[in-house]
C-alpha cells in the first residue's frame, strides 16, 4: 500500500517545480551590484545551496567573485568542513560581492530548479536531516553486526521470520529457543556445555541486531511517504530512494540466506561451523552500498553543487577527481576484503606484524584447487591480500594528499585530503593493532567503524569533486567576461 502510494504520488509530480525566482534588472554602468542573502540549508539566516536568490537592499561594491555559485555551493559546503578552514576562506570571500546581469541570474534560476528538492530552504532542510539519519542508522547496523559476529551471536537464532516477532517472554519459552539452538552445529562443536544465561546473551544481541534492521525500514518507509506526499520529492529523487529502499529490503533476506548457511553441517568434523565467507561478503558489500547511496543522496539534496568559486578552483578539483576516484575504489576493495577476512576467521590466524609467522609470505598460499579459490577460502592468502591492499590503500591516500597540496583548490576540499590521510594512518594501526592482541571485540569492531569512516570520507570528498552543472558552469563564464 505504502509503494502503491508512493508511486502514484511521484507520477503527479510531473511539472511541480519551484518557480517565481526573483529576476535582478541590468544596472547602469558604475552603480553598484546588490549584494545577495540567499537562505542557508540549517539555518534561518545563513546561506543555503539552492535557495532563492533575493537581492539585498543594502548594496555592496562591486567584486570579482561570483555570488551565483557561492549560492549554490560555499554556504552548503561550509557546514561539512571545518570551521578554522572556512574562517579564513571566508574573510576572503566577503571582500567581494556579486556583480549579476538578467542572464546570469536565469542562469542561476534554471540551476536551482534541478535541485532533488522541491518548496524551498524548509523541504531541503527536512529531507537532508533525515537522510543524514538514515545514512548513521545504517552505520550503526554495520557496527551492531560486526559485534553480533565478533561475539559469535549470529547463529544463536535457529529461524527467521520477513516480520519478526516478539522475543521468547517466559522461562519456557527461554527453554524452548535454547533446545532449538542446541541442535545446530555450532552449539555441538563450539559451546557445548554452554548454560542458559550465555545463551540469552548471544540470543539478545542477534535478536537486537534484526530488530534495529527492521526499524531503520520503519523509519526510511513513513517519512518517505510523508515527504512524497508533501511534494517535497522530486522524481529523480524518488525513484532513488525507491531502489534504496528495496535494497534494504532484500538486505533482511541476504542476512538469512548468510546465517543459513552457518547452521548447516560443516564438510569435515575438525571444522568449525561458521557461515559461508562469500555470503558474508555479499551481505557486507549490500550494507556498504545501502549506506553509501544514502550518504551520496544526502550529500547531494544539501550540496545540490560543488564549491565553485572560480574556474581556477573547478579546475584543480577537475584534476584531483581523476586521483580521488581510483583511489575510492581501492578504499572500498580492501573494505570488502575485510568481509572474507572475517568469513574465514583469518584475523586470527598469523597474529603477528609486519611478518606473517616467520615469513613474510607463508608457503601454503596457493595451496588450494582452483587457484582462484585461495583468495576467498585459504586464510593465509585472505589475510596476506588484506595486508598488502591496506598498505595500499594508505599509500594511495598519500599521495593523493601530496598531490592536492599542488593544485589550486578550494581550502576546504585541501582540509578534507588531509583529513582522509589521518583516518587512512588511524586504520591502518587500528587493524595492526587488531591483529597482534588477537581481535578482541573493542578493537575489531573499532576498525570495522573506521573502514566505514574512511569510506563515508572518500564519498564526502568525491561528492565534492564532482563536476559542476552546465548553468553553473556558463554562469561563472560570464562573470568572468563581465569583468
Amino acid at each position: 500500500m505504502m509503494g502503491s502510494r508512493v508511486a502514484a504520488a511521484l507520477l503527479r509530480r510531473g511539472k511541480d517545480q519551484a518557480s517565481a525566482l526573483a529576476t535582478i534588472p541590468r544596472l547602469p554602468r558604475g552603480s553598484p551590484a546588490p549584494s545577495l542573502a540567499p537562505p542557508m540549508v540549517g539555518s534561518g539566516s545563513c546561506g543555503g545551496a539552492g535557495g532563492h536568490l533575493l537581492p539585498s537592499p543594502h548594496p555592496r561594491s562591486t567584486g570579482g567573485l561570483f555570488a551565483a555559485s557561492r549560492v549554490a555551493s560555499f554556504h552548503a559546503f561550509r557546514s561539512l568542513a571545518p570551521k578554522s578552514c572556512f574562517g579564513q576562506c571566508t574573510r576572503k570571500m566577503s571582500t567581494a560581492s556579486a556583480a549579476l546581469n538578467p542572464t546570469v541570474a536565469n542562469a542561476a534560476a534554471n540551476s536551482a530548479l534541478k535541485q532533488l528538492v522541491t518548496k524551498g530552504p524548509g523541504a531541503q532542510k527536512a529531507v537532508g536531516i533525515w537522510l543524514f539519519g538514515c545514512a548513521a542508522w545504517v552505520f550503526s547496523m554495520v557496527i551492531l553486526g560486526g559485534v553480533t559476529r565478533l561475539t559469535r551471536s549470529g547463529l544463536s537464532m535457529t529461524e527467521w521470520k520477513f516480520a519478526g516477532g516478539l522475543p521468547p517472554m517466559s522461562e519456557e519459552e527461554w527453554l524452548l529457543e535454547f533446545e532449538k539452538y542446541k541442535l545446530s552445529p555450532e552449539y555441538m562443536r563450539v559451546n557445548k556445555g554452554m548454560n542458559l544465561e550465555d545463551f540469552k546473551f548471544i540470543y539478545w544481541m542477534e535478536y537486537a541486531h534484526r530488530m534495529w534492521g527492521r526499524a531503520l525500514g520503519f523509519v526510511f518507509a513513513v517519512p518517505f511517504g510523508y515527504f512524497v506526499a508533501k511534494g517535497y520529492v522530486t522524481r529523480q529523487l524518488g525513484l532513488r530512494l525507491s531502489a534504496l529502499f528495496a535494497l534494504g529490503g532484500g538486505q533482511g533476506l541476504i542476512g538469512w540466506w548468510m546465517v543459513k548457511s552457518g547452521l548447516e553441517e560443516p564438510a569435515s568434523e575438525y571444522v568449525e561451523p561458521r557461515v559461508s565467507p562469500y555470503r558474508l561478503a555479499a551481505h557486507l558489500t549490500s550494507a556498504f552500498a545501502i549506506y553509501c547511496g544514502i550518504l551520496w543522496t544526502a550529500l547531494s539534496v544539501v550540496m545540490p553543487e560543488p564549491p565553485a568559486e572560480s574556474m581556477n578552483w573547478i579546475k584543480g578539483a577537475a584534476k584531483l577527481r581523476k586521483l580521488a576516484i581510483p583511489v575510492s575504489a581501492v578504499v572500498g576493495i580492501t573494505a570488502v576484503s575485510g568481509a572474507f577476512v572475517a568469513g574465514n576467521d583469518a584475523g586470527r590466524a598469523y597474529n603477528t606484524f609486519p611478518k606473517m609467522g616467520d615469513t613474510w609470505i607463508p608457503e601454503d598460499v596457493f595451496s588450494m584447487e582452483p587457484f582462484i579459490r585461495n583468495f576467498f577460502e585459504n586464510t593465509s592468502t585472505v589475510q596476506l591480500n588484506h595486508r598488502i591492499l591496506a598498505t595500499t590503500t594508505l599509500l594511495s591516500v598519500s599521495g593523493l594528499w601530496l598531490a592536492a597540496r599542488k593544485i589550486d583548490m578550494h581550502p576546504a576540499v585541501k582540509s578534507l585530503v588531509g583529513s582522509t590521510l589521518g583516518m587512512a594512518a588511524l586504520q591502518v594501526t587500528l587493524g595492526i593493532s587488531t591483529l597482534l592482541m588477537y581481535v578482541p571485540t573493542s578493537l575489531g569492531s573499532a576498525h570495522q567503524a573506521g573502514a566505514l569512516t574512511l569510506l563515508s570520507l572518500m564519498i564526502l570528498l568525491t561528492h565534492t569533486l564532482r563536476r559542476p552543472s552546465p548553468a553553473l558552469l556558463k554562469s561563472l563564464a560570464s562573470a568572468v567576461k563581465s569583468t
